[in-house]
């Protein structure tokens, strides 16, 4: 247990912030499944956008690795562009 006021703030705030960023994380993924199985061009670039702007948002506040943000876009895009 801890013993000084700033480390039980610290302990809430973390647990705070592990749960909004496990939530984002997974609905990312979600969103990232929901993309893959799409079928028509049109679909699959409305979210792609959508998709992008979660990935880049998880990189920056470091949830996930920026390279991994990275490699995912390019995937993806790749995946979209293949569609007709």
């Amino acid at each position: 247990m801890a013993n000084h006021k700033s480390s039980l703030k610290r302990i809430r705030s973390n647990a705070a912030k592990r749960l909004r960023n496990r939530y984002q994380a997974k609905t990312t993924r979600n969103a990232i499944k929901k993309l893959r199985g799409t079928t028509t061009k049109a679909d699959a670039s409305e979210l792609l956008t959508k998709v992008i702007s979660m990935l880049d948002r998880l990189a920056k506040k470091n949830v996930i690795h920026k390279n991994k943000a990275s490699n995912n876009k390019s995937k993806l895009t790749k995946f979209v562009n293949t569609l007709k």
